[in-house]
């Protein structure tokens, strides 16, 4: 996506924000759901998720690679795994602290 990693996973997280919201909230408005649409509805957003995630976290870097910057293009992907593991681990903290209860 960008250069910037701090970028990159800060819009991985606000993806997961925003699905996990539109989940939550989701499933209280509609009730349960027993029909064929649940599971195609639930591997389709798990197909699209991963291509979201892949174009955010790999797009540049594979740009990167291909243009023969491959150090960059490692340090870039390495960069942006490292900050979206510290914001799992803040959102991990904040769940098993009991923060938001």
């Amino acid at each position: 996506m960008t250069k910037n990693p701090l970028y990159n996973a800060l819009l991985a997280a606000i993806y997961i924000v925003v699905i996990s919201s539109a989940m939550f909230y989701g499933t209280k408005l509609s009730g349960p759901d027993n029909s064929v649409i649940a599971p195609i509805a639930a591997i389709s957003l798990f197909t699209l998720s991963a291509a979201v995630m892949g174009y955010l976290f790999g797009y540049q870097p594979f740009q990167l690679y291909f243009d023969g910057k491959k150090k960059v293009a490692v340090d870039l992907f390495m960069q942006t795994v490292a900050i979206f593991c510290a914001i799992t681990i803040l959102v991990l903290a904040i769940l098993f602290s009991g923060i938001l209860y």
